[in-house]
Parts: structure tokens; sequence; C-alpha cells
């Protein structure tokens, strides 16, 4: 007993270079009762400084030159694209929040996290976030004190209010894919049976968000967990899903009118899809019409508002209608395209969707190859490909915006911290060393 009272110090203190992006998270929880940058956005930048001084500090190499290379191919096409910005202050903002998702975080993320056992930390954090949105979100609809869905306030956003209906959708996803990365990997027993109980319990919410774009993105991602963790597990993960459907659809009344629509629209945005899907269409079509104009550079960051009206078409609405969950109604001004590869390609053109995406997919192969080699902690090779394509898929239904963006960046950070430093050797600390001890005792 005593000798696992004075471990218990040592281990609390192995994870204090990871805690500063827990608080990132945690801030996340908190209500948003303003616009613009919150605590978490600000806390993010705080953090990249803070990374800078550590290196300073320690007299380290802050990347490997593989790192360097997949995380700052994205400044190539952002440095031309800020050229071509109509603003100097539309070229700076731009910048800066580009850097900040898919540059600075990320390299944050990859500096702080030193091991599996920072990972898996990191990862449960995520899952806390989700079932703390979730469970905001379901007392919204129970309540009917959420955002407005087809005029009644049901829609589940949890702390993110009606501004970012889709942030607690991303929220619960990332976390379900956490969950179930944790699930099918190595983790003890009881992380395992957790983790389990924590997916099931976040499906709930997920339905709820009323979000399309989120049930795709979560149902290819963790079809994507389940092949790579193998065919048993596939199909024993299976049965406890469609069970927990059956349960959820049948047994609690949770099919509802409005949910099973929501459902039927998917395969039904061809045929007679609604105002929200053909304004989609007409933002599309409009981003493909600035890239046809300028299709190496793009019309500039923060550019698509400045040029949407002279290429969408005549079914483009005014906005879309925003209530409930503590807003007044009003229209909000559709600004982007909602689809990340057509926003940089209009804004970065064809140079910036292959640097941005060529980071992207190079994340994901060194991931996946890492994964199938089998190295040490599958579970967090789980998660980290779970969360890369996720965000990958999303990306082509939703892009950058809103409070909730700086789970992108967080997302980001743990794919590339496995792609390019969770390999076989460890990150910045040698194996065998009193750290690797520690995650090992840990796990057992």
């Amino acid at each position: 007993m005593s000798h696992a009272l004075a471990l218990l110090p040592r281990r609390a203190a192995a994870f204090v270079p990871v805690l500063p992006l827990v608080a990132v998270l945690a801030l996340l929880a908190l209500p948003l009762t303003y616009d613009g940058a919150g605590p978490a956005d600000v806390v993010s930048g705080l953090l990249v400084v803070y990374c800078v001084l550590l290196l300073l500090r320690e007299r380290r190499r802050p990347l490997s030159p593989l790192a360097a290379v997949v995380l700052g191919l994205p400044v190539v096409g952002l440095a031309l694209a800020a050229m071509g910005a109509s603003s100097p202050e539309a070229s700076l903002t731009g910048l800066g929040r580009y850097l900040q998702v898919f540059v600075l975080v990320p390299a944050a993320v990859l500096t702080l996290v030193r091991g599996r056992a920072d990972f898996r930390v990191l990862a449960w954090s995520f899952v806390g976030l989700a079932l703390w949105q979730g469970a905001i979100g379901v007392h919204q609809y129970a309540t009917g004190t959420g955002a407005s869905y087809q005029g009644d306030p049901i829609r589940a956003v949890g702390t993110f209010g009606a501004q970012d209906v889709m942030g607690m959708a991303a929220a619960v996803s990332l976390g379900l894919v956490c969950a179930v990365g944790i699930a099918l990997g190595r983790a003890p027993v009881r992380q395992r049976a957790a983790a389990i109980g924590c997916a099931l319990a976040l499906l709930l919410p997920l339905a709820l968000s009323f979000s399309r774009g989120a049930w795709i993105a979560t149902a290819l991602a963790c079809a994507v967990q389940l092949a790579l963790a193998g065919l048993r597990r596939a199909l024993k993960a299976a049965a406890v899903v469609i069970a927990a459907g059956v349960v959820l659809m049948g047994g609690f009344g949770i099919g509802t009118a409005q949910l099973t629509e929501r459902i039927d629209s998917i395969t039904q945005v061809t045929d007679t899809p609604d105002q929200s899907v053909v304004d989609r269409y007409a933002l599309w079509a409009s981003a493909g019409g600035m890239w046809s104009e300028h299709p190496l550079t793009g019309v500039g960051l923060k550019g698509f508002p400045e040029h949407r009206d002279g290429h969408a078409t005549l079914a483009l609405s005014s906005g879309s209608d925003i209530a409930g969950a503590g807003s007044e109604y009003h229209k909000q001004a559709l600004l982007s395209p909602h689809s990340m590869y057509l926003l940089v390609l209009s804004e970065q053109g064809l140079l910036g969707l292959l640097t941005l995406a060529g980071s992207w997919l190079a994340l994901l192969v060194l991931g996946l190859l890492r994964v199938r080699r089998r190295g040490p902690g599958p579970d967090c090779g789980l998660v980290a490909c779970g969360l890369l394509v996720w965000l990958l898929t999303d990306f082509v239904y939703g892009d950058i915006g809103g409070p909730s963006t700086v789970l992108t960046a967080l997302g980001l950070g743990l794919a590339a911290w496995w792609a390019l430093a969770g390999g076989e050797r460890g990150h910045l600390v040698p194996r065998g060393g009193p750290r690797e001890r520690l995650e090992e005792a840990a796990a057992r």
C-alpha cells in the first residue's frame, strides 16, 4: 500500500505536460455567452506560445524532419492565398486561423504528448467532453430548450448554442470515435468496458443532433476502426450497435417523426431536397465558379463571402434560420460553402488544396501503416485513424468556423502524433526510461 501511495504523485506528475491540452477541451464545456473567439481558442493560442518557450528552455528540436514537412506543407498554399486576399486584415485573419487549426496547434499536441499514456488521457478527455455535451443535448431535447428544428426547439446543441449547431455534434462524434478506438484496442479490460459503455451512451445525443454529416462521418470512421481491429471484434461490435439501436429506436421510443424523416432525407437529397440541401448545392456551385475563374491560387483567403453572390444561383436563400437554445430568431448569413474542400479550392485554388489535403493524406497513410504493423498501444492507432477519417469525411459536408473548430485542431494533433511520433521508438523519451516504465505499470 505504501508503495502504491508513493507512486501516485509520480503518476500525477507524469501527466503534467498534457494537462494544457486537457484544459482546452475543458473550456469547451463552458457555455458560450458571446460571439467571436472563445476561451478555448485563446488558450490554444497561448498553448502554442508555451510550447515555443518550452522548446527554447529545453534546447531541443521541436519536430522531426518528416513531421516538419508534413505539418508545414499547408503553409505554402496559405502564403500564396494570403497574398491574394482582398485586404490586409482579411489576409492576416484568415492566415492566422488556418495556421492555428492545421499547423500550430497540431504541432503543439505533437510536442506535448510524450507517450501513449498522455495520448490516452487526451482521448478520454474527448470522451468526457462528449458525455457532458451529450447530456446537455439530451436534456434540451427532452425539455424543448434546444435549437429550433422544423419549428420545434428540440435540436440538441449542448453549450454551443444555436449559433454553432454543429458544435455538439462534432464533440459527441469525436468522443464516440475515441471510445470505440479504446474499446477495440488492447487497453486494460476495465478501460475497454468503460469505453463500450460511453460509446453506447453517446449514440443517443448524436442522433438528437439531427446532423446528417456527423452521422455519416461517425459511421465511416467506426467502420474503418472495426476493419483495422479484425473480423471477430468487428462482428461483436456490430451486434452490440444493432442491439443498442433497437433499444433506442423501439424500447425508449426515440424514433420520432423528425428523426425518421432526417434519416430518410440522407438518400433523398436528389429527389425532394429540403431548403438546407438546396442552399448547400447552390453554395457548392458558387465555390466551383470561383475556382474556375482562379484555378491555381483561388480568390484569396476570406474571399468566399465577397464573391459568393457573383456565382450563386437564384435557388440560394437569404440565410439559415437561427432560434432556440437562448437565441432570438434571426437569419444567419451563409458565408461559406459548407465543404472544407470546396472552401479551400475556391479561396486557395488547386495549389492550396493539394498542399493541405496532401498533408492530411500523408498523416492518414502513415497512421494506417503503423496500425497495420501492430506497433505498441494499437488502441492509440485506432483512435488516431478514426479521428482523422471522421475529420476528412466531415470536411465534405462542413468546414471550419465557430468555437468547436479547436476540436479539429486537437484531433489532427492526435492523428499527427500517432503517424509521426507514435511508432515503435516512442516520442522524446528513450524506451526503458522511467516514464516508459511508468506507462507500462499504468497499463497493467
